[in-house]
Parts: structure tokens; C-alpha cells; sequence
């Protein structure tokens, strides 16, 4: 059974067997080989013998008439034209009952589409609506919407919203794979104010609101932050192919950035806290200091024109996410919600395109292209 085949990039759903078996007409057509779920209904009329003996064996296997040598032994090239119409999985209930008792269930069959997806892929039969293969959502709109705790963890074996996240990464031996492709599908958590992230003392030191936190920043001058902010966000948070594939790396990589698109909306984590900013700004004070060894001065003025810079970085980066903006502000918002829900490995400036444009990394613009499922 296969469970790499991708559309692209993204697992194809697993398609129940009585909804494979009513697709058994002219207006609607599957038909599986093992498990692997076809939809032939744009091939009906194309077919040399007829659509009228494909629609024999509507919604059901063909793995037999296909190699029977009296009726007619198809050639590689009708099994190419049948994996272009490849759909998804039908699996019987035995296979399904060992994938929601199963720790990885991702190895047994691809993950079936919960009742959200179920909606999603319908709208876009209907509606030609796009969905974007990295992290499943189609809109900005999409980042917003409610996820069901309890059917999340039970469909994708990740994480348990209503427990404490860091240490279930911890604890979950995820591998790197099956991790960035979960961490990158963003949820959105409606329990409260923020998903727990310690569930201990430690939980209020992680949380804090937009104006607070950055009050006392907004003497410092903007200096080199923008390049800082791009290489940061690209080369500290998003090279998932060089993350070490252990539970220490990929709960730091959640913990400094994976949480943010795990939960993009979450408002209360997506100001840097206080604490967290003692600690990483440390370092920057002391190359700093090194860099204008010559003169305190100039060196406490860079490094406060970074501080400064990282302020403006976070209200930009708040407001882009929980505010209405101006014109130009507004094209920003829809680039930088383009980052989360539709290509996260592309568009890391924040309150600049220009990086991303210097580096060959810039989002496009246009209209998204559709990704059809059927």
C-alpha cells in the first residue's frame, strides 16, 4: 500500500468505501486498484471500448479486468493515464481500526481528511476553490478558522491542544518529516487565550499582549534590522532540511518558532515575552560591543538601533496579523498571511519585501493556481 504518493506535496485523502462505492456513474465515476481510489469520469468518452464498460465496474476494483488477457491486457500507457487520475485511498475497516490505534498512523496509510477537510475538498469540487499543497489552507480566512481539538489529535497523532504543547514535542519521538509537515499546518486554538504551552509557572513568562512588552523599546533607533530580521527568519527558523532530526532540535525549533505557524493567530504568542528577549538579546549586546570595540558609545547606539528595529519588526509583524491596515500596509498583510497559508518556505521579510526580493525568495502576487482533487 503505497503512502508517499503526493498531490504535490500534500497526502491525498483516504476515501471511505461506501462514498468510492457510489461514485458508480456517468456524472461521477471512481474506480480503485488495491487501494489506490481513480476518478475516470472525464475518460468516459475517451475510452476505445466504450464508457459503458468502465461504468460496469464503477466504484469497484479493476485490478483484474485490467490484466484479464481474454477481455483485453492494457498496455503501461492506460495505467499512466489512470495515476494522473489518482484521488486518494480507500482502506477497509480493519486497516483503518490499526491507524487510529496506531502512533503513526502516516506509515499505515496517508491520513484520512478530517470533517474540516472534508468541507474544504467539497468546496473546491463546487467551487474550483484553491488549496494551497504545503499546509492545506486556500485563504488568509482559513488561518482563522476554529480546530476542533479533540478530532485534530485523534486524526493526526501530533499534538493535544488541550495539553501542554512543549513537552508533548519533547516526548512525541516525532521524526523530523512527519514533524515540519504537522508544524507548518496551521491550527487555531478557540479554548481560551493562548494553547498551553508549559502548563506550569513558567506559563505566564511566555504570554504577553502587543503594547506592554514593547513599551519601553521605542527610543531605540531602526539600524540594520531588516537584513537581521530576513536572515533570522530565513536562515535560523526555516531550514528544515538541515534541522537535526532529534526531539532536542525540534522542540527548540517549536519553542523559538514552530509554535508561531503551528498557531499563527495565537495573539498572545506572537510578541516576542520579555524574558525570552533578555535571552537572545544578550548575545547581540556583546557583538555589539565587539564590532565598535573603539567607542561604547557607538556600540550601545547600534545595538539600541537594533533593539528599536526589533520593536518596529514586532508591532509591524502583530499588526499584519490582528489588524485592519492602510492600503499599502494591507498588500503587506496579504503577502505576509501568504507566507503562513500558502508557501512557508518562501517570503521571510516581515516589514519588507525587499530581502526577499535581493535573495530570490519574494512571493508571488497573483492569482493562486488551482489545485483540483477530482
Amino acid at each position: 500500500m503505497s503512502t508517499t504518493t503526493t498531490m504535490p506535496g500534500r497526502s491525498l485523502p483516504t476515501i471511505p468505501t461506501a462514498d468510492v462505492q457510489a461514485h458508480n456513474n456517468e456524472k461521477s465515476c471512481y474506480v480503485t486498484i488495491g487501494s489506490k481510489v481513480y476518478d475516470v469520469t472525464d475518460f468516459l468518452d475517451g475510452h476505445p471500448g466504450g464508457g459503458e464498460l468502465i461504468l460496469e465496474y464503477g466504484g469497484k476494483d479493476v485490478t483484474a479486468i485490467l490484466k484479464d488477457e481474454i477481455s483485453h491486457a492494457h498496455s503501461d500507457s492506460a495505467y499512466e493515464i489512470l495515476d494522473e487520475c489518482l484521488i486518494g485511498f480507500v482502506a477497509s475497516e480493519e486497516v483503518m481500526d490499526a491507524v487510529t490505534k496506531s502512533n503513526k498512523p502516516y506509515e499505515i496509510v496517508p491520513l484520512p481528511p478530517s470533517e474540516v477537510g472534508k468541507i474544504e475538498l467539497k468546496g473546491m469540487e463546487q467551487n474550483q476553490k484553491p488549496l494551497y499543497a504545503a499546509t492545506g489552507m486556500s485563504t488568509a480566512e482559513d488561518l482563522s478558522r476554529e480546530t476542533d481539538h479533540n478530532l485534530d489529535y485523534k486524526q493526526h497523532k501530533f499534538l493535544d491542544l488541550n495539553k501542554p504543547l512543549l513537552m508533548q514535542v519533547w516526548n512525541g519521538g516525532f521524526e523530523k518529516d512527519f514533524y515540519l509537515e504537522q508544524v507548518h499546518r496551521p491550527r487555531h486554538y478557540k479554548g481560551g487565550d493562548s494553547a498551553p504551552l508549559f502548563g506550569n509557572f513558567l506559563e505566564p513568562l511566555s504570554k504577553t499582549p502587543c503594547y506592554p512588552a514593547l513599551a519601553g523599546y521605542w527610543v531605540f533607533g531602526l539600524a540594520f534590522w531588516t537584513i537581521i530580521e530576513y536572515v533570522l527568519h530565513r536562515c535560523l527558523f526555516h531550514l528544515d532540511d538541515y534541522l537535526p532530526n532529534n526531539r532536542a532540535a525540534l522542540t527548540l525549533h517549536f519553542l523559538l518558532h514552530g509554535i508561531h505557524h503551528y498557531l499563527p493567530m495565537d495573539k498572545y504568542r506572537l510578541v516576542m515575552p520579555p524574558t525570552l528577549f533578555a535571552v537572545l538579546a544578550a548575545p547581540f549586546w556583546k557583538f555589539a560591543h565587539t564590532v565598535f570595540f573603539h567607542n561604547w558609545y557607538a556600540a550601545t547606539a547600534a545595538y539600541c538601533g537594533g533593539v528599536f528595529g526589533y520593536t518596529l519588526y514586532d508591532l509591524t509583524h502583530y499588526f499584519l496579523h490582528h489588524q485592519k491596515l492602510p492600503p499599502w500596509y494591507q498588500e503587506l498583510k496579504k503577502y505576509h498571511l501568504k507566507h503562513h497559508f500558502a508557501d512557508y518556505e518562501n517570503g521571510f521579510g516581515v516589514t519588507s519585501r525587499f530581502w526577499d526580493w535581493v535573495f530570490g525568495t519574494e512571493l508571488e502576487m497573483g492569482p493562486p493556481k488551482v489545485i483540483k482533487t477530482s
